[in-house]
């Protein structure tokens, strides 16, 4: 199977560089040291189609493949980490469960804001004591049939946390997993649910501080009482959970793509910088000792980009669901480290610079460690591969 880019991939991704450097590179220092999130920029973002492009055009979208949503993620990361998780996000968590496995009626409603960037959707699975363990999943949703309005309804109950693009001025609604019954065996009945922002009971508490990524849209969500109709239900019913991994399964590669492009700038800002910063007389790039680590990054940018476009050419050609999700896990837990090491190089190569949050590999430095936990942790992807391989891993 090939995964070379092809020409349009190319010219495109051409377009979203210039779109990165003129919209986003003169802003994002001061952005990231405000926790500001730029809702202007999202919706240029959406202008320029980016939001769109794997949607299908009856909802406003391009009807493209993963590997361009890939190629995005990857040169908006190359800039700023937040703008690309907030892309990532915003399709791969917000509008692909809704294409999945949505009604054409929740499709209708929800699809032509989120493809036009005009609104954002989140995905709310994790929990303060569950995320790859569904059986700990407390949030509960049960179903009441004898409302005022004739129409049963769903009550929500419960709480999660690090839910990204969910409570942003724009955010329309979020998908929510909950506790719908027991099933026969005693193991709890999953199901999604889709929320939309500013039903009563539903609250976006404040913005976490984080470390990193402070330009992105992250907050603890709870849930009193909140009421939604029974056809707010996504998908089917106890299905919740096992919808919920296979969009994880696609997230890990554009979390990939993401790490990539983190690579990336720190590869572009050493080279740079190498080839100006002289000491006792000369470049420092003249050093082995500098020079052999840049090209580790060259050699890490190259492998982790082939490995995530070979994983997003198999999505779109349609390959087995288990040879897509060995090849996500692969790609998601190479890059992710791989941006780790590349942002600590990158802090080492401009010494005491690195350091200083005036300069760009600071802020990558404090966006990368987050890429080995969001959207499955190291330890998750290699207990999936070793499963994928048929080793008896717990």
């Amino acid at each position: 199977m090939t995964f070379a880019l092809s020409r349009e991939h190319e010219t495109f991704r051409r377009s979203v560089r210039e779109f990165a450097e003129a919209e986003i590179a003169p802003h994002v220092a001061q952005w990231d040291k405000d926790h500001h999130f730029p809702v202007d920029l999202v919706h240029k973002m959406g202008d320029l189609g980016l939001f769109g492009l794997t949607a299908p055009e009856e909802f406003g979208g391009a009807d493209g493949d993963f590997t361009s949503l890939c190629v995005a993620i990857e040169e908006l990361g190359r800039v700023d980490q937040s703008i690309g998780i907030t892309l990532e996000a915003g399709v791969g968590l917000g509008i692909l469960p809704l294409l999945a496995y949505g009604t054409q009626e929740q499709k209708e409603h929800w699809l032509p804001d989120l493809v036009a960037g005009r609104t954002l959707a989140g995905f709310g699975l994790t929990e303060p004591g569950a995320g790859s363990d569904a059986s700990a999943t407390r949030t509960r949703a049960e179903l009441d049939p004898s409302t005022g309005s004739g129409q049963a309804e769903w009550v929500v109950n419960g709480s999660k946390q690090f839910i990204t693009n969910s409570g942003s001025p724009i955010t329309s609604c979020v998908t929510v997993t909950a506790r719908t019954g027991t099933r026969e065996n005693g193991s709890p009945e999953i199901s999604a649910i889709i929320l939309p922002a500013g039903t009563p009971g539903f609250v976006a508490e404040a913005p976490y501080d984080k470390l990193g990524w402070h330009i992105s849209d992250t907050h603890p969500l709870s849930f009193t009482d909140v009421r939604v109709p029974a056809d707010s239900l996504l998908g089917e019913r106890g299905r919740g959970y096992a919808q919920f991994l296979a969009t994880l399964d696609d997230g890990r590669i554009a979390i990939a793509a993401l790490a990539v492009g983190c690579i990336q700038a720190c590869l572009d800002l050493c080279v740079e910088y190498a080839g100006e910063r002289t000491t006792f007389g000369v470049p420092i790039g003249t050093k082995q000792g500098v020079a052999f680590q840049i090209s580790d990054l060259a050699v890490m940018a190259q492998a982790g980009r082939a490995l995530t476009y070979q994983a997003a050419a198999m999505k779109d050609a349609g390959a087995p669901a288990k040879d897509v999700k060995q090849a996500a896990s692969i790609a998601k837990l190479y890059t992710s480290e791989s941006a780790v090491t590349a942002t600590r190089i990158a802090t080492q190569v401009f010494g005491g610079y690195g350091f200083m949050e005036e300069y760009p590999v600071a802020r990558f430095y404090r966006d990368a460690k987050i890429l080995e936990i969001g959207e499955g942790t190291s330890e998750v992807q290699r207990m999936l591969i070793a499963r994928g391989l048929g080793l008896p891993v717990e």
